[in-house]
């Protein structure tokens, strides 16, 4: 009976049948194409092992380029599995490793620290395997960045390119920003530390740790307590916060000064105007320009975030939507480019020049030769104390007389936050004017593009030894729109040198220069204004610098007896890099 109902479908439904055969079948021999080693260990000099998954087509017998990807991020390996099929489809052969202690590596997981080691190591027994013809490429986001950069620390011979995206900069972005421990960074160590793969549900808790961040923030204890209160030890954040200097805990992770003279090799990196760690990823190609300036890079960047850059953009960015021309196949621009670099084939069209960028709100790419010559002129605006309505005026002209404008901050109060500088929503109808001073300029006579990332100097003086600023650059539009450009946070003590903290001396003015901002492209309207908001670095979101001098991981809210008294002198200025045509 069941074998005549069977007939009658296969009858009444033969192509149904048929197809599906057929796709099953499809999917069967299409696996059948590769080999799959999904359990391999490479033993590195210190005696570590490293897990690893190698993927070639079965009928390419001679040595092939090899893309190779170093990651903490065990996920769904069938989804990394993907990716190693993806190369292998392209005629390459995929390897990816799982940083030290992850998957079937039986060592401790310490984020960061062993990877520029291991990374040459593993490099070293890919370039050795027959089915590698001596050439090696690297790509990936974020972390998968960070290692590739690692990798370049001492550069093996086998490695021929790099394509960082959003990459990491450990010290420099997270955990900290110009020395400021950022709090977000905390739970990130549990997400890759507590198990062999990931621990989404600790990851994903963010209800645990929003309440654990608004204790500390609410009870003034101290920084480092903040596992404490947590009720779970955090070994690797207390590592962290143990180096507030950019010293050499942090400095030997990846390539540092001198460091980036051999590193030879041509780069393509991906980058976002709204990205976190921007500042990160841009220091490595700044600091290549500097010391190896021979060495071909190219940037791709546009109005992306952390994530958003890693999958070629998003439509809506913090609630901002994107130009359409600035979506981008990242992963056909990547493989173009190792074809390129590995296969001698066609440089990407898309790569006019070592800058490749797009101008929000003019729809379109421009590329410029180095960072540098992205802009031709430079608009300076001096922090006047003249008052227009609730707001200073943002004067173009250095002040006659000298004077100040004075700001008390008391960091025992927690009713109040001072700030708000993150780019969410990147667009706001109003932003906030209860602490702080908002600077507003005249109109521009000209529609222009702001090109780069803002600097300029501060002249401050303080009743104590250390504080924490924030500076966030707006456009002002005709219709009354905030536009959220740029921003800076960064540690006073640490600003002339982020390696070894120098305190300032109390009451005294002293010359603050901040470089390390936000880089964007923007056109700006006519008869827009530019906006530029200062402020205290005093919220739940990251540390909070009393200013005693004391470590600041180590200071309460028994430091916060005396208020901040903090004058802004009204020589303090911006520079905004801008193309004028």
């Amino acid at each position: 009976m069941i074998l005549k109902y069977l007939f009658i479908l296969f009858l009444y439904f033969p192509v149904a049948f048929y197809t599906q055969q057929t796709q099953q079948t499809r999917v069967k021999d299409k696996e059948n194409l590769y080999d799959i080693q999904d359990s391999v260990m490479i033993k590195t000099r210190e005696g570590a092992m490293i897990s690893a998954m190698v993927v070639k087509k079965k009928d390419v017998l001679q040595p092939l380029p090899v893309i190779f990807q170093f990651t903490i991020y065990v996920r769904d390996t069938g989804r990394d599995l993907q990716s190693l099929k993806d190369a292998a489809d392209r005629g390459y052969v995929g390897v990816i490793a799982y940083t030290r202690g992850k998957r079937f590596s039986p060592n401790e997981i310490f984020p960061y620290e062993f990877d520029a080691n291991d990374s040459y190591d593993v490099i070293d027994w890919i370039s050795k395997q027959k089915w590698c013809n001596g050439s090696v490429g690297m790509y990936g986001g974020s972390y998968n960045g960070f290692t590739q950069w690692a990798a370049c620390k001492t550069l093996h011979p086998a490695l021929k390119t790099i394509v960082p995206y959003v990459a990491n900069r450990p010290g420099m972005g997270l955990p900290m920003e110009n020395n400021i421990f950022i709090n977000p960074n905390y739970e990130w160590s549990f997400y890759v530390g507590n198990n062999k793969y990931l621990d989404n549900e600790t990851g994903n808790d963010r209800q645990r740790f929003r309440k654990m961040m608004f204790k500390w923030w609410e009870t003034g204890i101290a920084y480092n307590k903040m596992d404490s209160i947590d009720g779970k030890p955090n070994p690797w954040f207390q590592r962290w916060i143990a180096h507030p200097d950019f010293d050499e805990y942090w400095q030997k992770m990846a390539p540092y000064k001198d460091d980036f003279k051999q590193i030879t090799i041509p780069v393509l990196a991906f980058d976002g105007y709204y990205n976190d760690s921007q500042n990160s990823s841009l220091y490595y190609l700044k600091e290549l320009q500097k010391y190896s300036p021979k060495t071909p890079f190219y940037l791709i960047i546009g109005p992306y975030s952390h994530f958003g850059t890693q999958i070629g953009g998003e439509k809506i960015v913090n609630g901002y939507k994107v130009d359409s021309v600035s979506l981008i196949d990242i992963k056909k621009i990547t493989y173009k480019w190792f074809d390129f670099i590995l296969k001698n084939g066609k440089k990407p069209d898309v790569l006019k020049n070592k800058i490749n960028y797009e101008v929000m709100g003019a729809n379109e790419w421009r590329s410029a030769a180095s960072f540098e010559s992205m802009h031709n002129e430079f608009l300076k605006f001096y922090l006047s104390a003249q008052k227009r309505n609730d707001y200073y005026f943002l004067n173009p002209k250095s002040p006659d007389k000298k004077s100040y404008l004075s700001q008390t901050v008391d960091f025992a109060d927690r009713e109040n936050s001072n700030n708000d500088y993150y780019p969410d929503p990147i667009g706001k109808n109003e932003i906030n004017k209860s602490n702080g001073f908002i600077f507003i300029s005249d109109p521009l006579k000209k529609p222009m593009i702001i090109n780069g990332s803002f600097l300029g100097m501060l002249n401050i003086a303080i009743n104590k030894k250390d504080v924490d600023l924030g500076i966030t650059l707006y456009e002002l539009t005709p219709e009354g729109k905030y536009f959220h450009l740029s921003y800076y946070i960064g540690r006073v003590s640490y600003a002339k040198d982020i390696t070894k903290r120098n305190l300032i001396k109390p009451n005294e003015k002293t010359s603050i220069e901040f470089t390390n901002t936000y880089f964007i492209s923007k056109q700006l309207r006519k008869g827009s204004r530019i906006v530029v908001a200062i402020n205290v670095n005093k919220n739940p979101f990251s540390q909070l610098n009393y200013g005693t001098g004391k470590d600041v991981s180590t200071e309460t809210i028994k430091d916060a007896s005396v208020p901040l008294v903090i004058k802004w002198y009204n020589d303090s200025y911006i520079k905004m890099p801008i193309l004028n045509e």
